[in-house]
């Protein structure tokens, strides 16, 4: 059974923003400054959505180990 596209995306999105939080207390605690870890958070957020999106359409497409 494959997914559709729009799952796929809805996947993306919930997974990303469980990173994003991780990535927002990494870079906090590393940088000490909110502004740069909000910063940090906001840009990876945009381009990971993207590719994991792009990586789960790709997987979708290969059948090694599907049922």
């Amino acid at each position: 059974m494959d997914d559709s596209s729009t799952r796929s995306l809805a996947k993306a999105v919930s997974w990303r923003l469980t990173g994003t939080i991780d990535t927002f207390i990494i870079s906090y605690l590393i940088t000490g400054q909110a502004l740069i870890a909000s910063g940090i958070a906001f840009t990876e957020i945009m381009t990971k959505v993207f590719l994991f999106w792009v990586h789960e359409r790709v997987w979708n497409r290969i059948s090694w180990g599907k049922k």
